[in-house]
C-alpha cells in the first residue's frame, strides 16, 4: 500500500468514526435534556447531576470529533505523512479530561451524601432504566466500530458510554437509599 491510499484509509475512517461520535454527541444531547427534567420534576438531584455529566460528555466527545476530523486531512509540508496522530492525542485528552471530571464529582457526591433530600419519583426510574439501556446499546455499537478500525478513540468513547451507564444505574440507586 503506498502513502496516498494509506492516507486515503486513514481519511475514510476517520470521518466514519467522527460521523458516529456525532451521533453519540446527539444521543447525549437528548439524554441531557430528559435527566435534567426528570431530575427536576422528579426531585432527585442524581438525574440533575447525571444531567450535568451528560454535558459534560458532548465536550468531550466534541474534542475527539475533532481529533477523528483533524486526523482526516491530508498530509501537507509540515506534516508529510498526514495527521493521523490527532486521533491518539484526541482520545488521551478525553482520558484525562474523564480523570479530572471524575474527582470534582466525587467531591460533591460526598458533599450531597451528607446533605438530607427528598426522595425521588417513582417514575425517575424508568427515566433511569431507558438511560442505561441506550448508553450500553451506543457503547456496544462504538465498541464494535473501534475494534473493526483498531481506533483507541474510539474504544475510549465505547468504555466512556459504558461507564456512564454503569455511573447512572449507580448514582440515582444510592440517592434512593439515602
Amino acid at each position: 500500500m503506498n502513502q496516498h491510499d494509506a492516507q486515503t484509509a486513514v481519511s475514510v475512517r476517520a470521518n466514519d468514526s467522527a460521523r458516529l461520535v456525532v451521533r453519540g454527541i446527539g444521543l447525549n444531547t437528548v439524554l441531557a435534556a430528559v435527566k435534567l427534567a426528570g431530575g427536576i420534576f422528579g426531585h432527585t438531584y442524581a438525574l440533575v447531576a447525571d444531567a450535568a455529566e451528560s454535558m459534560l460528555d458532548i465536550l468531550s466527545s466534541t474534542l475527539v470529533w475533532a481529533g477523528f476530523r483533524v486526523a482526516a486531512r491530508p498530509p501537507d509540508a509540515n506534516h508529510p505523512y498526514g495527521h493521523g496522530k490527532a486521533e491518539p492525542l484526541a482520545g488521551l485528552t478525553v482520558a484525562l479530561f474523564i480523570f479530572v471530571i471524575a474527582g470534582w464529582v466525587a467531591l460533591h457526591a460526598i458533599r450531597e451524601i451528607i446533605t438530607p433530600h427528598t426522595g425521588p419519583a417513582w417514575w425517575t426510574l424508568v427515566i433511569l432504566a431507558g438511560v442505561i439501556v441506550a448508553k450500553i446499546g451506543f457503547s456496544r455499537r462504538l465498541s464494535m466500530a473501534g475494534e473493526a478500525v483498531g481506533s483507541t478513540a474510539l474504544d475510549i468513547e465505547a468504555m466512556h458510554h459504558w461507564s456512564d451507564a454503569v455511573t447512572s444505574g449507580a448514582a440515582n440507586r444510592a440517592s434512593e437509599l439515602l
